[in-house]
Order: C-alpha cells, then structure tokens, then sequence
C-alpha cells in the first residue's frame, strides 16, 4: 500500500467535481445537445418537478422543450433508463421510477440529489453509509498502510490545514478520505470512495460565505483528521476507527446545522 492513491480514474473524479461548483456543472456540458437534456431532465426527475411513477412529456413536447431532435430526445431518454431513473413501454410511455430504483451510485444521479435546496434524506443516507463503511477503511489502513501511505495521508491532513479557501479546504478533505479509502487495500472501498466523496465535494463547495466554520472551528477539524493520522501510523485499528467515526459525526452535524436541517 506504498502510493499515495492517485490513478486515472481518481484523476477523472477531481478534474469532475472542480466543475460542480460552477452553474451546476453544466460548463462542459451545454456543448453537448444529448449531454445537457440528460442533465436537466435528470435534475427535474430528482427534484421531484416529475414526481415518481408518473409519465414525462412526451417526445415532441421534449423536442420543443430542449430545442433539439428526435435523436437527442431518445439518446437522453436511454441514458436516463440506464441510471434507473426511468422506464419506457411501447404505446405507454415513459414513466419515472420509483426512487428506490435509481443508481445512487452513478456520478449523475448523486450530484443532482446534492443541487436539491433540501437534501435531507440524501444527507442522512449518505453520511449513514460513511459511518458505515469509513471508521471500518480507517481500521483496516492502520493495519496495512506502510510508511509512504503515511506520509500521503499527513500531507493531505498538511493541506486541510493550509487551506485558503473553502473550495481549497473540500478538496483538501476529499484527498484525505480518498486515501484512507486506498490505504485499506480494499478496491470496492476505494471505488465508492470516489463517488461518495465527489457528492460531499460538490455540497462543501456549495456552502455560503455566512455558513463557513470559523478559524477555531477549522483547527478543530484539522485535529480531528491528525488523530487519524497518528492511529494510522501507530498502527492502532481502534484508535483509527474512533477517530474517523468522531470526524464523519462532526461533519455530519456540522452540515446539517450549517443547511439548517438540525
């Protein structure tokens, strides 16, 4: 477990989610006529403007709608089909599918439930399956992780606490959980790593400037993610899984509060 964790798909994740924070990630996207109706028929589905089990529009009133073709309109429509979000029958239709059919894993549906203006139930999920999956990663690094992966996760938990800016800070906080996730040595770990942490990006990036923690409350943060560090390299599972439990709870209430959701 001797790297630091980075490879082309994590590479792929960051150039992503540095577009989440910018017009709803659609500045690559609005070149792409199939790419840019997936996303906004996507984003009303999530958001309830087409509630679940019942039909969307039908194909000539989305051509007008989005101003493309028939073409587009089928291309997006598989796309979505693809990711769960919806079915379509010959001579019925094309209806939306109940939310517990959706991919929650798919990049797209994640980051269109992380745009939602209340994303409750999404935050308590999500932050379920991290105090799930998380302290367990962070156990199982202590016991595998070698000198090189410590010095990789020190010098994340370096640039949490040299962080400039909050969008600095998130991605900071993100490379830090990345790695955890890598040291475990367990590769469907450190694939969820990577689309849960890129849905967590994109909700700290979105914060205001009157929900930001003090500088108190960010050094607080920061040793929270040392004590990480030192269970890691001390090799103490426990310690490393306490520790990463008290920083995912700490979050979690932090952001609930900061969205208002407390």
């Amino acid at each position: 477990m001797g790297n630091d964790g980075t490879h082309p798909a994590g590479e792929r994740i960051r150039r992503a989610i540095m577009n989440l924070a910018t017009a709803g990630g659609l500045s690559d996207r609005a070149s792409n006529h199939t790419a840019f109706v997936v996303d906004r028929l996507g984003l009303s589905i999530v958001s309830g403007e087409y509630p679940e089990r019942t039909m969307i529009p039908l194909d000539p009133d989305l051509e007008e709608l989005f101003g493309v073709s028939r073409t587009v309109i089928r291309e997006a429509k598989k796309t979505l089909i693809a990711k769960g979000l919806l079915v379509s029958k010959a001579k019925v239709g094309t209806r939306v599918c109940p939310a517990t059919e959706w991919n929650m894993f798919d990049p797209d549906v994640l980051r269109w439930h992380t745009m939602q203006r209340r994303p409750d139930s999404f935050l308590a999920d999500m932050f379920e399956m991290r105090l799930i999956v998380e302290p367990s990663a962070a156990a199982l690094a202590a016991e595998r992780a070698d000198a090189s992966g410590n010095a990789a996760l020190s010098a994340h938990c370096d640039a949490l606490e040299a962080a400039a800016s909050r969008g600095e800070f998130a991605l900071a906080d993100l490379d830090f959980h990345r790695q955890i996730l890598h040291l475990s040595g367990n590769r469907f770990l450190q694939s969820l790593g990577d689309l849960v942490q890129t849905a967590l990006y994109s909700l700290l990036a979105s914060e205001t400037e009157d929900q930001k923690r003090g500088p108190s409350e960010m050094a607080e943060v920061v040793a929270l993610h040392r004590a990480i560090v030192r269970a890691v390299e001390n090799r103490e599972p426990d310690a490393a899984k306490k520790a990463m439990e008290a920083v995912l709870q700490g979050a979690r209430d932090e952001l609930l509060r900061s969205r208002g959701m407390t």
